[in-house]
């Protein structure tokens, strides 16, 4: 992915850090399978998951989140701030012109990096929820130690795959902003049991998915920057993070009805629909009777 001529967002802060940090399903923190269970509980229980995520991720972590001086970047760290950055900036450039052609402004959001622990106005967060939005604040959140996580145990990780996941969350940003989401909000106040194959919690993640491939069309039809395999990239990762596959792996069977996120196939399924179509009405995936 040709990513190193894209333009810098100037929207990237430093959230802080803890220690070495956590890492995902490393050391004492929880795994991929462990996140899906508690996230499931948290929905089941009506709580916030970042909140459940930070508490029991401090439990098994063997303490709570305690900063500490930030040591010197490594160029590692300075590479995964340039490519983040580089990344947002391409999201703010294409969601600006998307948004332009309906006449209204794109408000760019923050894109916070931290380690270890950080707050947010969703809630505490830890390592261990992965990349997420709060719409409390407008900001994505990710720990880029994520990415090694990706590389090791999602499918192989790679530039794009990452580009994927950042594009995802700022799908919910741009999904925050036009609505969908204080409508699923909504009906979650109003009693609606939204999980579940089909639910409302799948629609809004499918559709925060084909925004992200709505994304890469735009970047394509810019830059020309992607590269062979590329692709392949964000589908493994995609393919990796399914309810199906997070759930066979945790508790060795598939529970439709506890689905929040899609299925792997369905994941896949609409990125391409974004990738190909690049047309936001074709992302609609609350009218959607096959998903």
């Amino acid at each position: 992915m040709r990513w190193r001529d894209a333009r810098r967002s100037s929207n990237v802060e430093d959230g802080g850090s803890r220690g070495s940090g956590l890492r995902l399903g490393g050391g004492g923190g929880l795994g991929i399978g462990g996140i899906a269970a508690v996230v499931v509980i948290s929905l089941i229980l009506g709580k916030n998951p970042l909140e459940m995520l930070g508490l029991v991720n401090s439990v098994v972590g063997g303490g709570g989140a305690v900063p500490t001086q930030n040591a010197a970047p490594s160029a590692e760290n300075n590479q995964n701030r340039e490519f983040v950055a580089a990344i947002l900036g391409e999201t703010e450039d294409v969601w600006s012109a998307i948004f332009t052609q309906s006449s209204t402004r794109y408000e760019q959001p923050k894109l916070v990096l931290f380690a270890g622990a950080v707050q947010t106005a969703c809630g505490g967060a830890s390592s261990a929820s992965g990349p997420f939005y709060c719409p409390g604040d407008h900001k994505v959140y990710l720990d880029t130690g994520f990415f090694d996580e990706m590389r090791a145990k999602m499918g192989g990780g790679g530039d794009f795959a990452e580009a994927y996941v950042i594009a995802h969350e700022v799908g919910h940003h741009v999904q925050t902003l036009i609505g969908v989401s204080a409508k699923v909000n909504e009906a979650r106040r109003a009693g609606q049991d939204v999980k579940g194959d089909g639910g409302l919690l799948v629609r809004q993640e499918l559709q925060a998915d084909c925004f992200a491939g709505l994304w890469a069309y735009h970047a394509q039809q810019r830059h020309n920057w992607l590269e062979a395999g590329d692709i392949e990239e964000a589908m493994n990762t995609a393919t990796a993070i399914g309810d199906d596959r997070l759930q066979q792996q945790s508790q060795g069977q598939v529970v439709p009805d506890a689905f929040t996120h899609g299925t792997a196939a369905q994941r896949v399924r609409w990125f391409k629909v974004g990738f190909e179509k690049g047309d936001v009405n074709a992302c609609d995936t609350f009218v959607a009777r096959n998903l």
